[in-house]
Order: C-alpha cells, then sequence, then structure tokens
C-alpha cells in the first residue's frame, strides 16, 4: 500500500463536522468573492511535466494578477497524489484552516478520492461561476460526471481529452490503419515491434489498458460500476488474453517499454514505432510546429470510440485561499483563456465551452483558430467512450503489474 492510499485510508476513521469545510465563500455574491481574493497567494497544485503547459500557467499567473491582484504560485507536481497526500496529512493533524493547497489539477481518481473523504470544498461552487454560462456542459456528459461519480459542482472543467492515434503517413498507408483493438491487434502481428504502450501506472499507458477493456468486455455496462471482486478475474481475462498476444508482437517483445508518451514520440520521430496515441488531439500538431515531429504525421481514431474525459481544478477543504481558486477556477473556463488554451501554438487543449453560447466576436475567434494539420477536425474524433469508475483503474494496474512485472 503506498503512502497516498495509508493516508486516505487514515482519514477513513476521523470524524468530520462542518467547520472543516473553508471560510465561508458564497460564489453567488461574486463581488464578495472577489473582495475577500484581493491580495491572496493561490498555490496551484498542477502537473509540471510539459513547458507548453508551465507557459499557459505562468500567463494565467500573469493576467489574474493584473485584472484581480491575485498572486497565482504553480506548485509544480509530477504525481497529484502527491498534493492530495498533503491535505489528508493536513486533516490528520488537526490544519482544518490555512492549508498548504488552494487549488488542484485533479484527475478522477483523486476527485472520487477526495469527494468520498469529504476533502473538497463544499457545498458544489462550480455552476455558480459567473462563466459557467459559456460551459457545455448539455453535450459533453463527462462534465458533470467524472470516471462515473456526479462531480455535483464540487469542480471545475478547464479541459477535454480524447484518446487519438497518430503515425507517419509517408511510411504507414492510411488505408491499413486499424479501426479498433481487435483490428490493431492484427496490424500489430502484421508489423512486428512497431507498436506499444508505455507501461503502467504511466497514465498514457493505463489509459490504452482501459480503452481495450471497454471494448473487449463482456458487458462495458460493468466499467460503469464499481470493480466486483467476485467477478473481476473473469472481466479482465479477455484484456490480458488481448496483452499476452500483443507483447508477443510488441516493440521489444514486451520486455521493455516506452517510458512515456513524449518517449512514444521520440520513437515515432526515429522510426522505431508506427504508431503512438495521445489523450490530446492536437498534441501532433503541436510536435510538427515544435519541428518534434515530421510534417507527415497524421491523426486518427477508431470509428466506434476512443476513451474520452474532461480535466478539472478543485479546492481542497481547508485551503487558505479558497475565494481566489475560485477566482482562478472562474478565469480558466472564460472565453479568452479557453480560446488561449486551445490554440496549438500554447497548448492546443480542447475547450469545455459551448460555441453556441459565446458572442459572434468569441466564436469567430475560435472559429479562426488553425488547428494544424494533423489535428482531426471536432466531427471527426469520434463517439467518445465513458472512463470506467475509478476503482478499475487501480485494479487494472495491479493484475498487469503481477502479470508481467513481478518476478522480472
Amino acid at each position: 500500500m503506498g503512502l497516498k492510499r495509508i493516508l486516505l485510508a487514515a482519514a477513513v476513521g476521523l470524524s468530520l463536522s462542518s467547520s472543516l469545510h473553508a471560510a465561508d465563500i458564497d460564489p453567488t455574491n461574486w463581488d464578495a468573492v472577489l473582495e475577500e481574493a484581493r491580495g491572496q497567494t493561490v498555490y496551484f497544485n498542477a502537473w509540471g511535466g510539459s513547458e507548453n503547459i508551465n507557459a499557459y500557467l505562468e500567463w494565467v499567473s500573469g493576467e489574474v494578477n493584473a485584472r484581480f491582484d491575485i498572486a497565482v504560485v504553480h506548485v509544480k507536481l509530477d504525481d497529484t497524489a502527491n498534493a492530495v497526500a498533503r491535505v489528508v496529512a493536513e486533516r490528520t493533524a488537526g490544519r482544518n484552516e490555512g492549508g498548504s493547497v488552494d487549488l488542484i489539477w485533479i484527475n478522477g481518481e483523486n476527485f472520487v478520492a477526495m469527494k468520498e473523504q469529504d476533502l473538497l470544498l463544499s457545498p458544489g461552487w462550480a455552476q455558480d461561476l459567473p462563466n459557467w454560462q459559456y460551459v457545455d456542459f448539455e453535450n459533453q456528459p463527462s462534465i458533470l460526471t467524472d470516471f462515473t461519480v456526479p462531480t455535483e459542482g464540487l469542480q471545475s472543467p478547464w479541459g477535454g481529452a480524447k484518446l487519438v492515434f497518430f503515425y507517419d503517413e509517408a511510411r504507414t498507408d492510411a488505408a491499413d490503419l486499424p479501426q479498433d483493438a481487435e483490428s490493431l491487434l492484427a496490424w500489430a502481428k502484421a508489423n512486428p515491434g512497431r507498436f506499444s504502450y508505455p507501461a503502467p501506472p504511466d497514465f498514457i499507458g493505463s489509459s490504452f489498458l482501459k480503452q481495450v477493456l471497454s471494448e473487449v468486455i463482456d458487458d462495458r455496462e460493468k466499467l460503469q460500476r464499481p470493480v466486483d471482486p467476485e467477478t473481476f478475474e473473469a472481466d479482465v481475462a479477455p484484456l490480458f488474453a488481448y496483452l499476452d498476444e500483443l507483447h508477443s508482437v510488441a516493440w521489444r517483445s514486451a520486455a521493455a517499454f516506452p517510458q512515456n508518451y513524449p518517449d512514444m514520440k521520440q520513437k515515432l520521430a526515429d522510426g522505431e514505432l508506427d504508431i503512438i496515441f495521445a489523450f490530446n488531439p492536437a498534441e501532433a500538431s503541436a510536435a510538427i510546429a515544435a519541428g518534434e515531429l515530421p510534417d507527415t504525421v497524421r491523426s486518427f481514431t477508431f470509428p466506434e470510440g476512443t476513451l474520452g474525459n474532461t480535466h478539472f481544478v478543485a479546492v481542497p477543504y481547508n485551503s487558505s485561499a479558497a475565494a481566489g481558486a475560485l477566482v482562478v477556477a472562474d478565469f480558466l473556463i472564460s472565453p479568452e483563456a479557453q480560446l488561449r488554451k486551445q490554440d496549438p501554438a500554447y497548448w492546443g487543449d480542447p475547450t469545455v465551452l459551448a460555441m453556441a453560447k459565446l458572442s459572434d466576436a468569441d466564436r469567430a475567434a475560435f472559429d479562426a483558430l488553425d488547428l494544424g494539420v494533423a489535428t482531426l477536425a471536432p466531427d471527426e474524433l469520434g463517439p467518445i467512450i465513458d472512463e470506467p469508475h475509478a476503482s478499475w483503474m487501480e485494479r487494472i494496474e495491479d493484475e498487469w503489474r503481477r502479470r508481467y512485472i513481478a518476478g522480472n
């Protein structure tokens, strides 16, 4: 059991009370929130592994400081669980106010853990943010449900994600591209050594396992519920049968795996791999623009769907700058911030806003974005396969390690 799980487990036994919530912030009185936030410092705990994302957050910091007199400090994480563990440790120590984490870029697994442990600012606040009026929650259901768990306004969306595959049309014929997990396996057998995936628990690697599991499990609805220990082995048997076959023809016969997405990207550029994948549809175009991939790289998805989700920011219950954190969360879903975020020149992350809800000028600005030569249009991305319940991630990662790492 890792540190984060020990700390989360320890929190279960602690008694809770309404006094554990952060300062009495009422987002329906936005002027009061802005006044409370003035002069605050917001410690924004967010993944720090990408130069363009870090640069985007530097821009956010500058804009929020200039407009609202709020300082934003990007606490760069390599694992979101580290910030969650800090909040848990503070509760264990009785530090229910003045916490060290004010805002977290959170994923579904950690959102579920924090929600279950009552570690988030509550009641729900996201839907009371002024810029919520632009959010496309009607057509992007993952905004209201994260890893099958209702968000209930306890976190605010700030970007979309969709599993997309990349290939180099100079080396790979588009007519031969796989259309689903089964044909990907057939393609890998016909092209031994030309495909792989990062070893879990890397996020991209674990997402590949979930994509395959979603396609091969006997009843996909099972994934929308917590893991049933009684049927788990049978439920995942098709996944690991698939991986056993794939590994025999994978890059280095699965004796080694790419470290992460950047490593896969480098291997595509070097000609070691022919198909790679990412969770940002604009990644290939951004890499072409940066000179990291040849301009012959293109994207594709599976016609029957690939995994998709929304990423969020959340405020811990003991934030020392809850008002400032809400102002930052609101700025992140402003048309201006979302436009810059979707621009491949800065990040290329899909927006969570509904174009129909924007002003003519803002809509025109989005329409004018050059998404890049390798980026699929929104109507080319295909259906979204919902993320499984968060409990599946941990169980299939553990099972993957038991089968392919333990004892090697």
